[in-house]
């Protein structure tokens, strides 16, 4: 354990652990539990780049397991969730880069604006992202070009920022690529383990993953992300949409959060 850590490891994992239970939960639904588990590292007293790269280790196991539960079930679009992967890779090292030259206060503000009118739209739209609502067929130039499309811009944004790029994912395929929400909801866990492998190498090559602390806190992610899908699944749009407006919701508050520290 690191000297500088203020609590006991148990005292550490006792923290850490039930929000990562929580969190794997709500991110294998509707994305976004990176807003309760980054918190939690945070609250046990690891410093900030510990606490990420420690986050994305027990996020990646989470991530793959629920993805496995999704692919299991029949519910992931592969093409769709492929090619979004692979334009996430080059967004993702795009959006880096981004955050280096330009101050994210900016489009944070711009979200804040955005993320309670998506949450509206969700809680009135009593039909939207459900199976029985069918329209016409992507034709497969079409597929190409937004899934690509979609994977660079929410990739992008991933890099940049960070928290709630499976809710915009989730939300991206259902509204632009005409999936249902169950689909849209596995679809977007091959992008965010493409995303999450791909950071997480990172962090261990620079050496910023405590693996004492990442092992115990996967398989609580784990055990949320399996439980999670499986309602998902199981519920459909009735559970993932209301979960979603939630994710939304949250993402306003730590994003007004963020702004206010600087005002």
């Amino acid at each position: 354990m690191p000297p500088e850590l203020p609590y006991s490891y148990l005292v550490t994992l006792l923290i850490i652990c039930p929000l990562c239970l929580t969190a794997g939960f709500v991110d294998s639904i509707a994305g976004g539990g990176g807003i309760i588990s980054i918190p939690s590292y945070l609250i046990a007293g690891l410093p900030v780049h510990l606490a990420y790269g420690t986050n994305k280790f027990a996020m990646a196991f989470g991530t793959t397991a629920s993805a496995g539960r999704f692919l299991k079930s029949g519910h992931v679009n592969l093409k769709v969730g492929l090619l979004a992967a692979a334009g996430a890779l080059a967004g993702a090292y795009g959006g880096t880069r981004l955050a280096l030259a330009l101050d994210e206060r900016y489009l944070k503000i711009v979200l804040m604006i955005a993320l309670p009118l998506l949450a509206i739209f969700l809680f009135t739209r009593r039909n939207f992202g459900q199976s029985a609502v069918r329209k016409p067929e992507l034709t497969t130039r079409q597929t190409v070009f937004y899934g690509l499309s979609a994977g660079l811009v929410i990739g992008a944004y991933d890099g940049f920022i960070g928290p709630g790029t499976g809710t915009f994912l989730i939300l991206v395929f259902t509204g632009l690529m005409r999936l249902d929400l169950i689909n849209a909801s596995g679809s977007a866990k091959i992008v965010n383990l493409a995303s999450n492998i791909a950071s997480l190498i990172t962090y261990i090559v620079n050496g910023k993953v405590i693996f004492m602390i990442g092992l115990p806190a996967a398989a609580f992610t784990i055990l949320g992300n399996l439980i999670g899908s499986h309602l998902a699944i199981h519920k459909g749009a009735r559970l993932i949409r209301p979960v979603i407006i939630i994710v939304l919701l949250l993402l306003f508050f730590r994003f007004l959060s963020d702004i206010l520290k600087f005002v």
